[in-house]
């Protein structure tokens, strides 16, 4: 910052023909004002003024340094406008993470409504089952069920959910209802798979204990929504979020079972670094996101 009053100094001298004008406008005296001039020539090895008892003038060196301390000056004025400017409007690019089933079938849909909010926001959505690295994977915001993992990152709720077991009708009128999470053992079963390895253990709670069912993988997919359609079409149980398969739940496509075992939390987080800063359109997103979910 020394450097750029330096600099200022030197183009209000150039532009006013005095030290001493120049030192006012800068709350220096005239000797302050010459000593900092000399100071910017001995850094740069050149005279920049020709100095006479009548007058100041440039020299060529003096008016190549004037021309493009000028034009470096500008630039930061302009760049603070523009960065100013962000403060205020929703625009820029945001980096998105979300599974894959809740991305397709529910993000998607809140995400073409900000859009069309806020017109000047570009979206870059990755979908996947495996949990991004926000840091890693440059991520401004991603879409998980339950906690974080990472416990640096700050977590804002979306909406509340749990894990179910689920299933078609056709598939439960087949094979029939088990009678306990145990029994999902003989069952066909549909596994999702991520980095991490084959959700096949499926956690449910006797009383306040919290027991596991480790089923078969009758299919396997590392994605969730492939896992809901096989669900739909009758080859397997799945263990789903609750809020995946609501609209199918209503609509009569699966059905829940053991729900007196199944009742995990899997809350809808929005997770993201936590910077003091937000800008606006992180700050919109989120509110959004919130609204429609809360809906």
């Amino acid at each position: 910052m020394d450097r750029l009053n330096d600099l200022r100094l030197f183009v209000d001298a150039a532009a006013l023909g005095s030290f001493s004008a120049a030192g006012r406008k800068h709350g220096l005296s005239a000797a302050a004002s010459s000593a900092t001039i000399q100071r910017i020539e001995a850094a740069l090895g050149v005279k920049l003024f020709e100095r006479t008892t009548r007058r100041l003038r440039l020299t060529e060196e003096g008016e190549a340094y004037r021309h493009y301390g000028q034009q470096a000056l500008d630039a930061l004025a302009e760049a603070a406008q523009v960065l100013q400017a962000g403060h205020r409007e929703v625009r820029g690019t945001l980096r998105l993470s979300a599974p894959s089933d809740l991305g397709r079938n529910a993000l998607l849909a809140h995400l073409d409504t900000f859009q069309q909010q806020h017109p000047q926001v570009k979206l870059v959505l990755n979908l996947g089952d495996t949990p991004a690295d926000l840091l890693a994977d440059d991520i401004d915001l991603a879409i998980r069920y339950g906690q974080p993992r990472d416990s640096r990152m700050v977590a804002r709720l979306l909406a509340p959910s749990r894990r179910v077991v689920c299933a078609a009708p056709a598939l439960v009128a087949r094979v029939g209802l088990p009678a306990s999470p145990d029994a999902l053992a003989a069952l066909p079963t549909l596994v999702l798979v991520t980095d991490a390895g084959p959700m096949q253990d499926w956690r449910w709670r006797q009383g306040d204990a919290a027991r596991t069912v480790r089923v078969v993988r009758t299919h396997e997919s590392n994605d969730g929504d492939v896992i809901r359609r096989w669900a739909i079409q009758g080859r397997g149980f799945a263990y789903k979020s609750l809020l995946d398969v609501a609209a199918d739940l209503q609509a009569g496509r699966l059905l829940t079972v053991l729900d007196a075992h199944f009742s995990e939390p899997a809350p809808l987080n929005a997770l993201y670094h936590p910077h003091g800063f937000q800008p606006p359109r992180l700050k919109a997103l989120l509110a959004h996101l919130q609204q429609a979910f809360a809906g």
